[in-house]
């Protein structure tokens, strides 16, 4: 397999274009069909040329990561052989401890379809009160992060009818909220305003629980970031997705706001264990099996709840979590236009096992 490039299509066209030169024979029949061959060789070769050259990766597609683990070559396409793993690798690098890919310069205006929706102005009104000086995240959790985060999940606010694109960031930027508030009953615009105030967990443990993500020393996997990231299997299995090393580097999670972001789209776009993604809950791909059925976990924001802390919110009634994680949801649906669909709650849904 080789590494897809303007070159190897110029090189074949050399080979190609001599004869092309030539003038065929018009009056016959091997004439004509010479030159009905090389017509549709140069049709091929302009649609090969049209639809092959976009990057797929790294610093030439926004900082993209490859699919599937690849690794992510010097000139931003995707493979698994030592042309795209060796010298010059962006992310996802055999042996490479630290697999950083560089930042792209993030465009204010959004990025496609999620920026068109979730304009700056937008984020702002939401996140009202992100930026106050009584809340420790103060500054860290800008529009031009989101967006370039978001730009890296394919289908990530943008799949579906308008309907689910504006469920879906709702959904995310409220259970987000949720884990990072600072709100209070009696705060200023309410409760609600008050998401993305905080960046670290203040019950601050080592939380290292997997023998697949030996720990160094000196490290904590505590909750970080619009998710509030936590256990070391987490930290390694999202580093592992976006190219970053976490188990030896947790805390950038909370100090590089786009690699913040991309832990909490990560979690979000991943099925975790038995459960679905929270993804695919949204935008409705996911069907309840019999078992989800008779456990109560039905289509709807409250499966969300259930995938992110089932077993501590759900399944036990009425409670002011799953109420605060509703009321976020709430508000930033009528801010984008969009009803809130059914099943908001998980008080009657059994945690997943």
């Amino acid at each position: 397999m080789f590494e897809s490039n303007s070159q190897n299509y110029l090189f074949i066209y050399s080979l190609i274009a001599p004869p092309l030169l030539l003038k065929p024979d018009q009056n016959t029949t091997k004439g004509k069909n010479k030159m009905k061959f090389h017509t549709l060789i140069l049709i091929a070769l302009a649609f090969l040329l049209g639809t092959t050259l976009a990057e797929q990766c790294g610093s030439q597609a926004g900082n993209a990561v490859c699919p599937n683990g690849l690794c992510c070559s010097q000139h931003g396409w995707c493979g698994s052989t030592n042309d795209y793993c060796g010298a010059g690798c962006q992310s996802q690098c055999p042996g490479s401890s630290t697999p950083t890919p560089s930042t792209p310069t993030p465009t204010p205006s959004g990025g496609g379809d999620v920026g068109s929706i979730i304009t700056a102005a937008v984020f702002d009104q939401m996140l009202k009160y992100r930026n106050d000086g009584r809340c420790p995240g103060n500054g860290f959790y800008t529009y031009d992060a989101f967006i370039s985060a978001a730009r890296s999940f394919s289908g990530f606010g943008t799949s579906g009818d308008a309907t689910a694109r504006r469920r879906e960031l709702s959904a995310f930027l409220a259970q987000t909220s949720h884990e990072t508030t600072g709100g209070w009953p009696s705060a200023p615009d309410g409760p609600y305003a008050w998401g993305y105030c905080f960046i670290r967990e203040n019950d601050r443990q080592t939380q290292c629980s997997s023998n697949e993500w030996p720990c160094p020393a000196g490290r904590q996997y505590y909750g970080r970031g619009p998710i509030q990231l936590t256990h070391n299997y987490n930290y390694g299995l999202a580093g592992q997705a976006i190219g970053v090393d976490l188990i030896n580097n947790p805390d950038l999670v909370a100090t590089d706001p786009v690699i913040s972001f991309k832990t909490a789209i990560w979690f979000w776009m991943t099925p975790q264990a038995n459960k679905p993604s929270s993804h695919d809950v949204i935008i409705g791909q996911w069907g309840p099996s019999d078992a989800d059925r008779a456990a109560n976990r039905v289509p709807g924001y409250g499966v969300i709840t259930n995938i992110i802390n089932g077993g501590l919110e759900c399944g036990n009634g009425a409670n002011d979590k799953v109420a605060d994680r509703i009321g976020f949801y709430r508000r930033y649906c009528d801010l984008l236009g969009v009803s809130y669909g059914d099943n908001l709650d998980c008080y009657n849904q059994r945690p997943f096992a």
